[in-house]
């Protein structure tokens, strides 16, 4: 349907028209670079998508091989009894890790709203030592 709109010279034209009328000929210009920068915006936010997966991946990859137990060569007939290790092991150590650091940012937060309520608490008591008539308005 909007393929057929543009089949003719003559219909695209018609198309040009009514966009000058309606964004006025000054404004055309502005709303085609922004409609650029948009896109160009866009076209990087995606492709930093895709490398962020790729980044993503690899490091996920390279906790895995870090993990591996490297077995030794007279360990080989009782290597195959045991399964090597699998990547929800790899999961859990990563997700342990990030636990241990939630709980050190947390930590750290919570120190800071304790030293900003003593310091509150602190100008609080001087204000109140201060005279009436010399505090501020």
């Amino acid at each position: 349907m909007i393929g057929d709109l543009f089949d003719s010279p003559w219909k695209i034209l018609i198309v040009a028209v009514v966009l000058i009328v309606l964004f006025g000929s000054r404004k055309l210009p502005v709303a085609a670079r922004s409609l650029g920068r948009s896109m160009r915006i866009l076209k990087s936010e995606v492709s930093g998508l895709h490398d962020d997966d790729e980044a993503d991946q690899q490091a996920a990859n390279d906790a895995y091989e870090a993990n591996r137990q490297p077995i030794a060569p007279q360990q080989i007939g009782a290597a195959a009894a045991v399964p090597a290790p699998a990547p929800v092991a790899m999961d859990q150590s990563l997700s342990a890790q990030q636990a241990a650091s939630a709980q050190a940012q947390i930590d750290s937060l919570q120190q800071q709203i304790r030293e900003m309520k003593d310091l509150k608490e602190s100008s609080a008591k001087e204000t109140a030592s201060v005279p009436a008539d010399q505090k501020p308005f």
